[in-house]
């Protein structure tokens, strides 16, 4: 008997697809955001990678917004919580607990737009809220201050890298925002002491300073305002 095997298959004869599972779709979300970026993790792109219709994702995933969400706590599994249970001075710990959480949102610029007001409720994330208290309530942080810290601390690591993800429709990563990098600069230094006395004295000032130091002191001016400010 001559075989064929161009000859069409049965639909029987093909092997049955992966069932879709909420954890399938974000892992496959994952991939989809390394590869391609976070811009083209839509629910249509996702469902094309998984060879299914749109429609079967909405089961597991209500929207875009909250796929976003949901990748974003599965890589917060990354995010070096060590600290917490480390010796030294508590400050320090969490100072490296939220600089590991901004170095993480640096490795992904979209995700950090997104994070601005991506809401994730999973597992990861959970786990870094305790993280974080649990080192406020270390250094004596009185709870209701510690609620509040919170959302500060996480805003201004998230805002922080949110400023340097690329534009929508850059040209690269470093051309057009390293372009306005240079005219702010050279803004700040052409400022005269006869119209802007205060800028053109701190000038220089304003630019210095590499950034994982401007960081980590930001996470210090909040943590010992929120030390000295009641609710």
């Amino acid at each position: 008997m001559t075989v064929h095997p161009d000859a069409p298959r049965s639909r029987r004869e093909r092997p049955a697809k992966p069932a879709l599972s909420r954890s399938g779709i974000v892992a496959t979300a994952v991939e989809l955001m390394r590869s391609e970026g976070l811009q083209r993790v839509t629910m249509r792109r996702l469902a094309q990678e998984l060879d299914t219709g749109p429609a079967s994702l909405y089961v597991y995933v209500r929207n875009t917004a909250e796929l976003h969400a949901a990748v974003l706590d599965d890589l917060l599994g990354s995010v070096d919580l060590t600290p917490v249970t480390t010796p030294g001075d508590w400050q320090d710990r969490l100072v490296a607990v939220l600089t590991s959480y901004t170095d993480l949102l640096f490795a992904h610029p979209g995700l950090a737009q997104s994070a601005l007001v991506a809401r994730p409720s999973g597992e990861r994330y959970l786990d870094l809220v305790e993280a974080v208290l649990a080192l406020l309530a270390e250094g004596g942080v009185p709870g209701d201050r510690a609620s509040w810290a919170l959302d500060l601390l996480l805003q201004f690591a998230t805002a922080t890298a949110a400023e340097h993800a690329p534009r929508a429709g850059a040209a690269s990563d470093d051309g057009p925002r390293a372009e306005d990098w240079d005219a702010l600069a050279a803004a700040v230094r052409g400022a005269t002491a006869d119209t802007r006395p205060h800028l053109a004295a701190l000038g220089a000032d304003l630019l210095a300073g590499p950034g994982e130091a401007r960081l980590a002191w930001g996470f210090r001016v909040l943590l010992n305002g929120v030390l000295h400010t009641p609710r």
